[in-house]
């Protein structure tokens, strides 16, 4: 979802920001890079170290109910969607195929998205707080795909971190990088694509098939 379909690293790097200077410090570039794709634990570890703060776990827990808010109050601003987005999940869908969306944001702001983004582009969806370990562990995609009652090796993940793209390769699934705020490593069973902008279901089947091609060899 973030970064993906739509626009909304920018509005977590203003929520990291200001959890980062409610917890009384500044977050570094380098840290931030570090949190794409990444599940609310593995992100506050990483502010937390960061900081030179000691992960106590009450203020951790703050800090996440604190984060959520105030990423809350971003999302409700309205979220943009990236080049090609809305049109490449209208093309999936008209192609019959059942689509999850696989995210690690948390469940009470993923629903806030959906309502701009809209439900009725997914089959099923799966949350960061919905399995034991988020992104870059394989959980995320094995649940997404478990739904969804398919192979994972059937699956074609659209990811734009490195995060993500080593959770779906980790389960298995073939993968379409879209590259947002980061790059992301080239890799056997990863194809790139520049944007998401005239995407046609042919070519989604031929990244899959690609993608396995590159896997197998």
């Amino acid at each position: 979802m973030d970064g993906t379909l739509v626009d909304s690293e920018k509005v977590w790097t203003v929520s990291l920001q200001d959890t980062a200077a409610w917890l009384g410090g500044e977050l570094s570039a380098a840290a931030r890079e570090d949190m794409v794709g990444s599940n609310m634990a593995r992100t506050l570890r990483i502010m937390f170290d960061d900081l030179g703060l000691e992960r106590d776990p009450a203020r951790v827990a703050a800090a996440e109910q604190w984060m959520t808010a105030r990423t809350g109050e971003l999302f409700a601003a309205g979220l943009e969607w990236r080049p090609g987005a809305l049109e490449a999940l209208r093309v999936v869908r008209a192609a019959g195929w059942p689509t999850a969306l696989v995210t690690n944001t948390l469940r009470s702001l993923t629903e806030m998205a959906l309502e701009g983004i809209g439900r009725e582009h997914f089959t099923v969806t799966v949350c960061g707080d919905e399995v034991p370990r988020g992104k870059p562990d394989p959980d995320p995609y094995l649940r997404a795909a478990e739904l969804l009652g398919v192979a994972v090796e059937d699956c074609l993940a659209v990811e734009d971190s490195p995060t993500g793209s080593l959770a779906a390769e980790r389960a298995g699934a073939a993968v379409l990088v879209v590259p947002c705020e980061v790059p992301v490593p080239l890799g056997p069973g990863r194809v790139h694509r520049d944007s998401l902008v005239g995407l046609t279901a042919d070519e989604v089947h031929g990244a899959h098939v690609q993608a396995r091609s590159d896997r197998a060899a």
